[in-house]
This record gives C-alpha cells, structure tokens and sequence, in this order.
C-alpha cells in the first residue's frame, strides 16, 4: 500500500542519487510547508527539511510499504520537528521573523500583477499571513501537530493518525481545541486593528 513509484522505491534503496532527486522535487513543498509552520522560521524549516530528506534517504530501509510512503515521509517530518522545538526549546531561540519572505511567497495568489494593481490587498494579506503564523506559532506542539496537518495540508484524519500514532477521538479532540484556541486569538487580533 504505497503511494510512491515501485520503481523509485528500488531506486531509492539502491541509493540512487538520482532517485533521491526526483524524491526531493516530488514532496519538497510539502515537507517544506510542514516545517515551516511548525517551526514559524524560514531558515529553521528549510534547515529541518534538509535533515528530512536525508534521514528518509539514508533510511528508506526501514519503509515497511505498509502504509503510504506519504504518511511515511510526514511521520518522519513531523518527528523530525519536534526534535527541532525540543532544542530550540533548551536554546531559548525561539525567535520568530518580522515579517518574513516566505509570508509573501507562500501567498502566491496575490504576487505579480494583482499586487501592483492592489498593494493594500497584498499587505493586508502579507500582515495576515504573519499572524496566523504567529497564532499557530503559540499553540503547544501536540495541538500544532494536528492543525497543520489538518488545516494548512489538508490531511485526513485517517492520515494524521496514521503519521501521529494517535487514536481517532485524540486527533479530533486536540484539532478542536487547537483550532478553538486559534479562533480567540485571531479574535484578538481582529478587535486590536
């Protein structure tokens, strides 16, 4: 049951350089986006992404294909996070960007030409980028965890609890409270403007 070309998979474990390429372009975005919200840092994420592939590279032995090499590879990014909050944690470097570049590229909808016509509209969605960044930023891991990839990957339940270990009633439970939690905090922000 996996999601990845068989062929690659053999690839892969041959340490096909390669192979370990067309992996990289295939879920970099993805891996990225995980990171990058988890962690709220540019340079942390693209950092801990690095990491993410190489460690799947180096233990693409251990894929069992009994599951989906997706939820795999998110298990092991997820993972991968949490041992960078740890340690920024014992760093006390937990510093977040003003307002960092990402922000713009991640909202791709409003560069080019509709932010040369509508510059307020690109700020104002570059400033909410920031605080929504921000609010998740501030949640606890565990709540963190689900809502990124719930609500920013879009992942399933089924899938969260497959990459999470955790049991159905604890994933939507933590996503409820995460998400009850987010919504007064952008509430706050919302009365303050």
């Amino acid at each position: 049951m996996t999601d990845v070309d068989p062929a690659l998979l053999r690839r892969l474990r041959a340490r096909d350089e390669r192979a370990f390429r067309e992996l990289i372009a295939a879920h970099r975005d993805r891996v990225f986006n995980i990171t990058y919200r988890m962690l709220g840092h540019r340079q942390e994420a693209e950092d801990v992404a690095q990491e993410v592939f190489i460690s799947v590279f180096k233990t693409i032995d251990t894929f069992r294909e009994e599951a989906k090499f997706s939820t795999w590879l998110y298990r092991v990014t997820v993972n991968h996070c949490k041992n960078r909050i740890k340690y920024l944690a014992r760093r006390h470097d937990r510093d977040r960007d003003e307002l960092d570049e990402t922000s713009r590229a991640a909202n791709t909808a409003v560069e080019g030409p509709t932010a040369a016509k509508h510059p307020d509209r690109a700020l104002a969605s570059a400033q909410m980028e920031k605080v929504l960044q921000e609010a998740i930023a501030t949640l606890d891991d565990d709540h963190r965890v689900v809502v990124v990839l719930r609500d920013v990957e879009d992942l399933s339940i089924e899938e969260i609890c497959e990459i999470t270990g955790l049991p159905d009633g604890t994933v939507k439970s933590r996503l409820h409270r995460a998400r009850l939690a987010l919504r007064k905090k952008l509430a706050r922000h919302v009365e303050e403007s």
